[in-house]
């Protein structure tokens, strides 16, 4: 769990009566005790207050970009009011909450956790539904997230001695470079688009378009850089180039991610750094610097939260390999 949860460091304040007697006072506090972890909403006038306390319940987020928290109501899931956002080490108004407001209200529908949970089970098939199996919940990504349910594989090896062929299971490895993008895709394509099925219907080594369908538009012309990172690299001209080059090529799942410096190694295995047209200014420095160069980090156009009548957006790297203006080069590291 990231953030303060003691004095100090665990309040957002989002409106101070005192500095503005017009408004109410709003502020939260991140808590921790025996208990467990909780968010209180405190709004009101003087003594004239009112306070709403959750626990947090479901943690969604590995922390690189920051932590989103969900709380149970009966079997209906909900999105706190409150994030925890890596840069700046900061409290925010989670996104999509109106600023100003203590909202406990932002149900959390199935799409939401396809990509953020490796299975929950929905009561109802309309997409739009946040009311679930609570201990169907595997939190996480899961192995069968990219393998596909094991349970017939778990069953094969119990009954006997291992075989050399397992069709029980699902290898990545052996798709064809699309598939395996595909199995990327299903959450890193972004959200301009409308499911065809249940969400947890996709199965790895099977077409994306069979479970998508991708919304012409803005967003299919300009990939935003949170989420549609598949969207990005395939207008990458490295990509286009290449018959095997896939996300796989630069990120090993099965490994922790590591900082951007270090995949510039991924780029030298096509590319002479000598022939950079900054190399005879940079020098072999150069030879760590593609990833800062050519994938920058940029602010996301979708993810913002407004926060006490200021607009944070997170910032990610871009998956569009190529040459940037220099005034987006020396991004800050990060993946």
């Amino acid at each position: 769990m990231l953030g303060r949860f003691g004095s100090g460091g665990n309040v957002l304040t989002i409106s101070d009566e005192a500095k503005n007697p017009e408004f109410p006072s709003l502020f939260f506090m991140m808590e921790k005790s025996d208990s467990g972890f909780f968010e209180t909403a405190v709004t009101g006038w003087g003594r004239e207050t009112h306070k709403r306390r959750e626990s947090i319940d479901v943690v969604t987020g590995s922390g690189t970009r920051g932590q989103t928290y969900l709380y149970w109501q009966g079997d209906k899931l909900f999105e706190l009011p409150v994030s925890y956002w890596a840069d700046g080490k900061r409290w925010v108004n989670s996104p999509g909450y109106t600023d100003g407001t203590a909202d406990f209200t932002r149900p959390v529908n199935p799409g939401c956790m396809e990509c953020h949970a490796s299975y929950i089970a929905a009561t109802s098939s309309d997409t739009m539904t946040n009311t679930y199996v609570k201990g169907s919940l595997v939190a996480g990504i899961t192995c069968e997230s990219c393998h596909g349910g094991g349970a017939a594989h778990v069953a094969k090896y119990a009954a006997g001695p291992e075989h050399s062929s397992d069709t029980a299971i699902l290898n990545p490895a052996k798709f064809t470079r699309d598939l395996q993008v595909d199995a990327c895709a299903v959450c890193h394509s972004g959200i301009q688009r409308r499911a065809l099925l249940p969400a947890y219907s996709f199965v790895p080594g099977r077409p994306l378009k069979d479970y998508f369908e991708a919304m012409p538009g803005e967003a299919a012309e300009h990939p935003d850089v949170h989420g549609n990172q598949v969207g990005l690299l395939q207008r990458s001209k490295c990509y286009q180039g290449s018959a095997t080059m896939s996300c796989s090529t630069c990120h090993n799942v099965h490994e922790p991610e590591k900082v951007a410096a270090s995949y510039s190694d991924r780029c030298l295995t096509c590319h002479q750094w000598q022939s950079c047209g900054e190399s005879k200014r940079i020098g072999p420095s150069i030879k760590t610097r593609c990833i800062e160069c050519h994938m920058p980090v940029e602010e996301t156009r979708v993810i913002a939260s407004e926060t006490a009548g200021q607009t944070v957006r997170a910032r990610m790297r871009n998956h569009w390999i190529k040459v940037y203006p220099m005034a987006n080069k020396g991004a800050s590291a990060g993946l």
